[in-house]
């Protein structure tokens, strides 16, 4: 018995990789391009770009692995079936409960490895990710391009005439408006360069005009040397545990959604064990074409069942969906498989 778990096994380790492999990079692709984006706000080298990709390893993880497990083992079974080698099985008088178990090892090893990973390791890289990108907004390591417009520095929108490669700015012009005071302000400099000092950005005009108008009055200044501050505000964010990430009332709907629906994709490996033996062992004269079909219907279904039932169950949906889907997946199963083989 031994040596025919490890014969099944092999196949699902051989098909694992085939699978997880080509939507692991895909995956990564997608939140590469999402990743990509924050380059609009501050600049970052390869290294860095790197660094934020590993604190969205976990995600990765964790949108790849149920599925490539449920396909695999779908497969493993659809490929035994297709070789004869399943009916040789049955007819040595090994029930289609052998398979079961032997599945359920590496199921439950992966829903215990998915369980940790979004409960322990996602909050700790989703807290380093956007500590990293805040801190990142306060390097004034801003992507100040010249004759864009769009670009702020603090209250005050911000046009730059040209950029220098030793990083400081020409005919550069400063406008902001105040509401409460109906107020305006435009200032011009021939020359400017940011300062970062202790968290404080310093804008630093050279040889420049200063204008502020409103209903009653209109001024003008000229100057050799104008600094002007932006105060920046980190904001980091500690957490002391998991539990407390969890339990703590910031983004509190936001975090009980992704609680629940990964709670329910943790499970996803060891309650599709029944939907995936009554896909995959077949006989292949008259089921063969169907296989690929339920398969994916089978994902849909489960994640539709989860987004849809969240916002109106809350917690319960894990019960409800848990419950539901593995009494039906059983019924086929018993229904496809237990009773015929």
């Amino acid at each position: 018995m031994k040596i025919l778990q490890k014969y099944i096994l092999n196949h699902l380790s051989v098909l694992f990789l085939s699978v997880f492999l080509p939507l692991f990079s895909i995956a990564s692709v997608i939140f590469l391009i999402k990743l990509a984006t924050y380059t609009a706000v501050v600049q970052l080298t390869v290294w860095e770009m790197t660094k934020l990709y590993i604190f969205v390893l976990p995600e990765v993880f964790f949108f790849t692995l149920p599925f490539s497990f449920f396909i695999a083992t779908t497969l493993t079974l659809f490929k035994l079936s297709n070789d004869n080698e399943i009916i040789v099985f049955f007819s040595l008088g090994i029930h289609p409960s052998f398979i079961i178990k032997t599945l359920m090892k590496p199921a439950a090893l992966l829903s215990v490895l998915l369980f940790m990973n979004f409960f322990v390791l996602y909050p700790h890289a989703k807290t380093l990710s956007k500590n990293f990108v805040t801190y990142k907004k306060s390097q004034a390591k801003f992507n100040l391009s010249a004759s864009e417009f769009g670009h702020k520095f603090g209250p005050w929108l911000l046009y730059i005439g040209k950029d220098n490669p030793d990083e400081t700015f020409e005919n550069v012009f400063l406008f902001k408006k105040n509401k409460a005071e109906n107020e305006e302000v435009l200032i011009s400099a021939k020359k400017a360069e940011i300062i970062n000092e202790t968290s404080v950005l310093r804008l630093k005009l050279t040889d420049g005009e200063g204008y502020s108008y409103s209903n009653n009055s209109f001024t003008q200044i000229n100057f050799q040397q104008m600094f002007i501050n932006d105060s920046l505000t980190t904001d980091l964010k500690k957490y002391e545990s998991p539990i407390e990430f969890w339990q703590s009332d910031i983004n509190k709907n936001k975090k009980q959604n992704v609680f629940i629906t990964d709670t329910l994709m943790s499970l996803f490996p060891m309650l599709s064990l029944f939907l995936a033996a009554a896909i995959g062992i077949v006989h292949v004269r008259h089921n063969k074409g169907k296989t690929y079909l339920y398969l994916f219907l089978g994902i849909i279904i489960y994640y539709e069942s989860t987004i849809s039932l969240r916002s109106h169950l809350d917690y319960y949906t894990i019960g409800v969906v848990s419950l539901v889907w593995l009494i039906s997946t059983y019924a086929i199963y018993r229904k496809m498989i237990v009773a015929k083989f």
